[in-house]
């Protein structure tokens, strides 16, 4: 094997490695990267209030004064 082919050979294997571990690593990543929530959020006008819900709910009830609020668009 001549010198130009064992440098070629040897770039591309650590190339190759390097690929691997940057797939591995994303793959961890995404695996513990926290769910997002499929609640909405609201806000009471009356008491400031920032809350959030099922995301089938329409409107929802302020759990501290009890006021009907409709979910924050953003």
């Amino acid at each position: 094997m001549s010198h130009d082919a064992l440098l070629v050979l040897s770039v591309v294997v650590a190339l190759g490695a390097l690929v691997v571990i940057g797939i591995f690593s994303e793959l961890r990543r995404r695996r513990f990267r926290p769910a997002h929530s499929a609640d909405r959020i609201f806000r009471c006008p009356k008491c400031n209030l920032v809350y959030t819900d099922d995301a089938d709910v329409e409107r929802s009830r302020c759990a501290q004064c009890g006021k009907l609020n409709e979910a924050i668009e953003f």
